[in-house]
């Protein structure tokens, strides 16, 4: 996995585009440290971080053609770049093993269209010297991050923020837009950033750019829902047999491959596959912590004794503001509120130490209906339909219990708490983008100043009407999936030089599960039907069965102690849009246990990092 910058700057003299370009370049060495390459021709400039995963002492980077007319810098796994290279020889002379003179190869031959022949994992840069024109793309789920800015005649992007920053063609300011999404969501929407003018190349798009013709964006891929014609039991010997070979795929490499393991099903899967149907036993890894509500290095123990890996872990007793402050500004390089971050680096510390590739269970649950959230959509469809003052009761009664600090699964009164909240914003708006952090009522108390902006999030994706659950997990894979869950694995992964491959975002899994009706996702209340269907006897009875707990982190109880004191000095000495009465009355009531206000306090606690530090 690697680090992509290129920059168009005609106002720079060439010595200050290539100082520029090797402090963009050193910003993302995490990103690649086995390699580094730069190659500019004033006004432009293409450069390339490398981690080594295939061809080792090869495929060096930016590669160009033997014309030297086209430059490509690439941030990717091509899982089937052997097969596409067999095709491409009538038409090419290889000079190297791996899989970047593929792309290059590819998209000089076949353009555009070679994207959709591509399975992996991407986001490039290809600058056609001759023409002046610049092509960008990104793989299909958005797993691979490319930002950009342009202004005038220049332009420029990179893989993360703080490496384009340093390639800046105008100013950097933050976008009101985006910190009203922000605080409803945890995040920027897809396309946007924290700042005016930043943008980021959308999944499953394209871009082009011409000094004189600016930016023509569009794209080569979408997802689809429904359209399946087989039956149930078809459908599960597919997605068996297409799943085994989306890990099988993830196992192209010259390194060793390990694989993250919680001890859910779907991380529980992949090692399964490997181990039970592809013979190989990897290193697995696990983080842990001393919140047993929240600790599931139990169930992780007993699958990686199931299929005898050599398993690793380590547990996360505590945390520091600059561990926090580095992934914020030096990786994420905008707010961030998943408080995930901070173990999904811890366990990526630990799998760096002993590979430099993992496996991940990432997208089960978007794809095969896994998030509780689904069950409580179920459940609203009935709740809604009583009597308003039975319902009124009903919500009196349970506020009035103090909302549990422990982790939701193991908590039925915690769930309440949970369900009411949304109920409450079932009642504010039918339409659902992703999984709010704030209510429209809470945000205006919050961001009074704020609350009325924010950007218009992407539509569904085609015209057919969708109930509600599938409509979830349509809008999950396009906005919470590329810019919470994707966004927190490949920064946190990278910053210690890790790569993560996502075997349930495979291109085939992912549109086979898009077009199975939603009733063979989930029985009853359950969700992930269909992959019980698949995988029958792979997993012990005792994981179907286990509830889903997700993997979160217990900053509830931070914030009762120094967190909420450092809160506290942020909010009182800095200024921001945020209502500082109101933040230190949501701290004061999380610390005397009448709410738990942990997440919301947390999302803005980094929203304050980061502005203090920006």
């Amino acid at each position: 996995m690697c680090g992509v910058l290129f920059t168009f700057n005609p106002e720079l003299e060439a010595q200050e585009l290539e100082r520029k370009c090797r402090e963009s370049s050193a910003r993302i060495m995490h990103r690649g440290p086995d390699d580094n390459g730069l190659e500019v021709q004033s006004p432009w400039a293409v450069g390339h971080r490398r981690l080594a995963i295939l061809d080792l002492a090869g495929s060096r980077q930016p590669m160009c053609d033997p014309t030297a007319r086209y430059w490509l810098s690439y941030n990717g796994e091509l899982y089937n770049f052997r097969e596409l290279r067999t095709a491409l020889e009538p038409h090419w002379t290889f000079r190297y093993r791996g899989d970047t003179e593929v792309v290059l190869a590819g998209l000089i031959h076949e353009g555009e269209s070679f994207l959709r022949r591509m399975e992996g994992m991407w986001a490039l840069a290809l600058w056609d010297r001759e023409s002046a024109t610049l092509f960008l793309a990104r793989d299909r789920m958005g797993k691979k991050p490319l930002y950009y800015q342009h202004a005038r005649r220049a332009f420029a992007c990179a893989s993360e923020l703080r490496a384009l920053r340093s390639l800046a063609v105008a100013k950097w300011q933050e976008d009101p837009d985006s910190t009203a999404d922000y605080f409803r969501f945890g995040y920027p929407l897809p396309g946007t950033t924290a700042y005016a003018g930043v943008r980021e190349v959308l999944p499953g798009h394209v871009l082009r750019w011409h000094p004189d013709q600016g930016v023509k964006e569009q794209s080569y891929w979408r997802l689809v829902s429904g359209g399946y014609s087989g039956t149930l039991a078809q459908a599960a010997s597919q997605m068996r047999e297409k799943l085994i070979q989306a890990v099988k795929r993830r196992l192209v490499s010259d390194v060793e491959v390990g694989a993250f393991l919680s001890g859910g099903v779907d991380s529980s899967l992949v090692v399964g596959i490997l181990g039970k149907e592809l013979n190989v036993h990897p290193k697995t890894f696990t983080i842990g912590f001393t919140e047993s509500s929240f600790d599931e290095r139990p169930y992780a123990q007993r699958v990686a004794e199931h299929f005898g890996t050599d398993h690793f872990e380590r547990v996360l007793e505590r945390w520091s503001s600059e561990t926090l402050i580095r992934l914020m500004l030096d990786h994420v390089g905008q707010p961030f509120a998943d408080s995930s971050l901070l173990a999904t680096a811890e366990v990526s510390a630990v799998a760096a130490e002993q590979v430099k590739v993992s496996m991940s269970g990432d997208g089960g649950d978007e794809l095969f209906s896994g998030y509780q959230r689904y069950q409580a959509r179920v459940l609203l469809r009935w709740y809604t339909r009583l009597p308003r003052q039975l319902r009124g009761n009903v919500d009196k009664l349970i506020r009035a219990l103090p909302e549990p600090m422990a982790h939701h699964s193991g908590s039925l009164l915690k769930k309440a708490h949970l369900f009411l909240d949304a109920a409450a914003r079932e009642t504010e708006s039918r339409s659902y983008t992703a999984p709010p952090i704030y209510p429209e009522t809470e945000l205006a108390q919050l961001l009074p100043d704020l609350a009325p902006r924010g950007h218009t999030p992407p539509g569904l994706p085609q015209e057919c009407r969708l109930d509600h659950v599938t409509e979830m997990m349509t809008m999950d894979a396009l906005v919470y999936l590329p810019q919470d869950i994707l966004v927190k694995v490949d920064r946190a992964s990278m910053a210690h030089s890790l790569e993560a491959r996502a075997p349930f975002l495979d291109r085939e899994v992912v549109e086979l599960a898009f077009a199975l009706p939603r009733r063979w996702h989930r029985r009853g209340l359950r969700g992930k039907r269909l992959l019980g269907q698949a995988f029958p006897s792979l997993l012990p009875s005792w994981l179907w069965r286990r509830r889903k707990q997700g993997f979160s982190v217990p900053v509830h109880a931070w914030f009762r102690k120094e967190l909420g004191d450092k809160l506290l000095t942020l909010i009182q000495g800095y200024d921001s849009p945020l209502n500082g009465p109101h933040v230190e009355k949501m701290l004061h009531d999380h610390r005397h246990g009448r709410r738990d206000h942990g997440m919301r306090l947390w999302g803005i606690y980094a929203y304050l990092i980061w502005r203090a530090h920006d």
